[in-house]
């Protein structure tokens, strides 16, 4: 076997193994909260040996934030399916187009948290783990600040604006979360445009 061909079933098999813990913990994520998951039973649902786990991870924390970087990926191709951001001309499309707080934009964002709630549960307690930062970087470089410059917003002031609208949201998603979305999408997405827009205007 060549050197390359070795090198790359090796790291086929090391993604491999690592796929399945996240997944194990993932899937106990959704039944019991994080304290109280084990090394030993990640293995055992994962069917790999502890110390294949200690070979890539010191402690289930290490395993959690790989997992979370995963899911992160993940959330961002619920927005961006192919992973590249289709260019958009900013400056031509009329302004009703560059308007993402509806149902067509929101639907997803919403569906996504629903699907992982449990996990999300666990993440409100170690919040510096989902990499948003990085996530609202690339969506504000590319989305949010070309749209606001287009509304002739100050430059200085748009970071301002977009954690309003930003925190909003998702303070509104963390409660329906903590309820185990027991409302239904559509419901939230009349909440949240009732207090950007205030009620009966929606």
């Amino acid at each position: 076997m060549k050197g390359n061909d070795r090198l790359n079933k090796n790291e086929s098999k090391y993604f491999n193994t690592a796929v399945k813990m996240n997944m194990a913990l993932i899937e106990f994520l959704k039944t019991k909260p994080f304290e109280f998951i084990t090394v030993s039973e990640i293995c055992k649902k994962a069917g790999v040996n502890r110390s294949t786990f200690y070979l890539h991870y010191e402690n289930t924390k290490d395993l959690l934030e790989e997992t979370v970087k995963k899911m992160s990926g993940d959330f961002v191709l619920y927005f961006i399916p192919d992973g590249k951001i289709s260019p958009i001309d900013f400056d031509n499309v009329p302004k009703e187009k560059l308007f993402f707080i509806t149902e067509k934009y929101l639907m997803p964002y919403l569906l996504y948290f629903k699907e992982n709630r449990k996990i999300f549960l666990t993440l409100l307690e170690n919040r510096e783990l989902f990499g948003f930062e990085e996530i609202y970087k690339k969506l504000y470089d590319n989305i949010f600040n070309p749209i606001l410059n287009r509304f002739r917003y100050p430059e200085g002031e748009r970071k301002y604006v977009m954690a309003f609208y930003l925190n909003g949201i998702n303070s509104i998603i963390t409660e329906w979360i903590k309820d185990d979305c027991a409302k239904p999408e559509e419901e939230i997405i009349k909440i949240i445009n009732d207090c950007i827009f205030g009620l009966n205007n929606y």
